[in-house]
């Protein structure tokens, strides 16, 4: 049973049915998908979430696909624990981490969104499945392409890491490298779905695609005990992550899961890359478009589309924006990585290091829960670090050599 009403403009709130496009054909606002929430209340309990497999769709009445999704079986329920030596480190009394480097198949949180983007290009009859992307999402669609019998094709920036475009052209499918940055593969990709019958997720299916990020924040909540964090820290890209955990923290509410919406939510983008932060502390309601510069290039999109609504959000929650310099990036990818095991891409990386900047400013209290989104792999991206890391230790084999060569070892 699907509880979708269809898709609304977030700007003029003209309402259309269900089908796939993503602007309103008279203010040109971007569509959002509407629920009955009257009836999923009348249905959905938190014992029967409980209930059910640890997959993202645990929440399937949250999500906009009528029938039986065809990927993403097992992704998602990813851990969230408390990061106690990390903790220490910040001088806060409790912090968590949620963290989606683990998740299924392609370790990053844009499994969460394809599973969700695939399943509804299913229903609505595409063959083909494509996506504009920084590199963490062109894995998921390659990947989960596979699995569910899409042809595909991922488009990236030609300077995207080696690492990341490896991991899409496993699966056997079309990487197109294009000679530009995010903003010009995403021009690009805009104009190819206009042309071609393909489903781009993040394009002409990206009402439904977003909808996805919303299990990452129910799956904060019920992990949490049913409770929500103080402080949430989240890496901003086009600022949909952000947006959709608030309105899967909102959801809950209305559901009567939650008792309040008193979260305080943080946007952490890079120095190099920073469209969203430059508008908050600039006190605007623009987002002036940037050219990205940073090595964090899966949050390194200088003309976001949900620029708006993330600023929204933060505003509306007292919460704050804030930046971290390539240099701090690379720190704190090596400090959750020294403290808490986790090795985080340049996104956790930010996170990070933001989550320290506003801490010791005095922005985030310490004595409050404090949660910070890790949501993909240091693996796709070792190009960061690798020149900040300690080299190894060369010995020949035997005991002598051993011992000499440790005695100026540092631990």
């Amino acid at each position: 049973m699907s509880f979708v009403l269809g898709l609304k403009c977030k700007e003029c709130g003209r309402e259309y049915p269900k089908k796939p496009i993503y602007v309103c054909e008279y203010c040109f606002g971007p569509l959002e998908v509407v629920y009955d929430y009257k009836k999923i209340k009348q249905l959905l309990t938190k014992e029967k979430i409980e209930g059910r497999r640890k997959t993202l769709w645990r929440y399937k009445e949250l999500l906009p696909v009528d029938e039986e999704p065809i990927c993403g079986l097992n992704s998602g329920f990813t851990p969230l624990y408390e990061a106690k030596n990390l903790a220490k480190i910040f001088g806060v009394r409790k912090i968590y981490i949620k963290d989606d480097s683990v998740n299924h198949p392609t370790l990053s949180f844009k499994d969460r969104v394809v599973a969700v983007a695939l399943s509804k290009a299913k229903e609505f009859g595409f063959k083909t499945v494509a996506c504009a992307s920084t590199g963490n999402l062109a894995n998921a669609v390659a990947a989960h392409s596979r699995y569910s019998g899409f042809d595909c094709f991922v488009f990236v920036p030609y300077n995207l890491e080696k690492t990341k475009i490896v991991s899409s052209l496993i699966y056997d499918v079309n990487v197109v490298a294009i000679e530009g940055n995010y903003d010009d593969v995403n021009r690009l990709c805009a104009e190819i779905a206009s042309k071609y019958n393909w489903a781009f997720v993040n394009v002409n299916l990206r009402p439904y695609y977003s909808e996805g990020s919303k299990t990452y924040g129910f799956e904060i909540i019920e992990q949490l005990g049913w409770e929500k964090p103080k402080h949430i820290v989240v890496p901003v890209a086009s600022g949909s992550l952000l947006t959709k955990i608030y309105k899967a923290f909102k959801e809950f509410y209305e559901l009567g899961f939650i008792d309040d919406l008193d979260t305080k939510f943080y946007i952490a983008q890079a120095e190099g890359c920073s469209p969203i932060v430059n508008s908050f502390k600039a006190n605007s309601d623009i987002i002036r478009p940037v050219k990205p510069n940073t090595i964090a290039k899966s949050i390194a999109i200088g003309n976001p589309a949900d620029g708006v609504y993330a600023l929204e959000v933060v505003k509306k929650t007292n919460g704050y924006a804030e930046v971290a310099s390539d240099e701090e990036i690379v720190e704190g990818i090596k400090l959750l990585a020294s403290t808490e095991g986790i090795f985080t891409e340049t996104a956790g990386g930010t996170v990070v290091a933001v989550a320290k900047k506003l801490i010791q400013n005095g922005i985030i209290p310490k004595d409050e829960e404090i949660l910070l989104c890790i949501t993909g792999n240091g693996l796709k991206t070792q190009e960061a670090v690798i020149n900040s890391i300690k080299e190894t230790i060369k010995i020949k084999p035997n005991l002598e050599s051993f011992e000499s060569a440790i005695k100026n070892v540092q631990c």
